[in-house]
């Protein structure tokens, strides 16, 4: 039913991952093409049928999920195994919410739970890239975790992030984070821009400092799509659904989050 276009899926398509040379994103992904013509991580739908030994899901569950590697979701169709990466859908999102909310959110726990985040009591942390679709995430379950948040952003972002609960708002156009008197526990670089460096000076002795321009990927689990789950239905995470585009549009969303323009989250509505 729907299905996000988000910077991973962008990454892949142009051999783009950070510290991953494309030599190897090649070897991965295909070595001339791309090994499944299909993109597409995160999806949300309806079972349409069952192999005979599914036990725990039946035709006509809504389910969010992930499709892992293989990709394929910006499809009208996409099989899955039935223990991957997927979970019943809240009950109170459209299937584009669900679909939107799986990659930022799962991106956000993995790195916030690396960083330490539940051992502490009222982590302060800062979260460079706040807007976009990890950002987003990143605020409402640093919030739900009791944190206090402060936010780099454009201007444009401001009112997005304040409305996430960001306590303080840094707009690096006008100001250098790195020249904070504030000191952080975690300091979550959620676009890959920036370097361990740039945030020693604002860390606390034992803080820590995690990004998503490294090797490192986020792993998503039952775990994390269950909290997920939980937090929509309970009004503790949103969508922030910038763009909707029909599949047959695909080309425009990509380009769309190319631009590094989008706040928050890029879906594409199938059928």
């Amino acid at each position: 039913k729907a299905a996000a276009v988000n910077s991973g899926d962008v990454r892949i398509r142009g051999l783009r991952a950070g510290g991953i040379t494309p030599y190897i994103m090649k070897l991965i992904f295909g070595w001339k093409r791309p090994g499944n013509g299909i993109q597409g991580l995160m999806f949300s739908g309806i079972i349409e049928e069952v192999g005979a030994e599914v036990k725990d899901w039946n035709v006509g569950d809504e389910i969010s999920g992930s499709s892992g590697m293989k990709m394929g979701a910006h499809a009208e169709y996409l099989k899955i195994k039935a223990n991957q990466r997927i979970h019943l859908k809240p009950e109170n999102a459209t299937f584009e919410e669900a679909a939107a909310i799986i990659f930022g959110g799962t991106t956000a726990l993995y790195f916030l739970e690396k960083a330490g985040i539940e051992q502490f009591q009222k982590p302060n942390i800062l979260i460079y890239g706040a807007t976009g679709s990890v950002g987003t995430s990143a605020i409402e379950i640093a919030k739900y975790y009791g944190a206090t948040v402060t936010a780099v952003c454009s201007v444009r972002g401001e009112a997005l992030a304040k409305s996430l609960g960001a306590d303080a708002i840094v707009d690096y156009t006008k100001e250098d984070f790195r020249q904070l008197n504030t000191q952080f526990d975690i300091v979550f670089d959620a676009v890959g821009k920036i370097k361990k460096k740039d945030a020693k000076a604002i860390l606390k002795p034992q803080g820590k400092f995690c990004t998503v321009g490294g090797i490192d990927v986020a792993k998503e689990t039952g775990g994390h799509l269950a909290l997920l789950k939980k937090l929509f239905e309970s009004g503790e995470l949103h969508a922030n659904i910038d763009k909707t585009y029909p599949l047959e549009d695909i080309v425009a969303a990509h380009t769309y989050v190319d631009s590094e323009r989008k706040k928050g989250n890029v879906v594409i509505s199938i059928g």
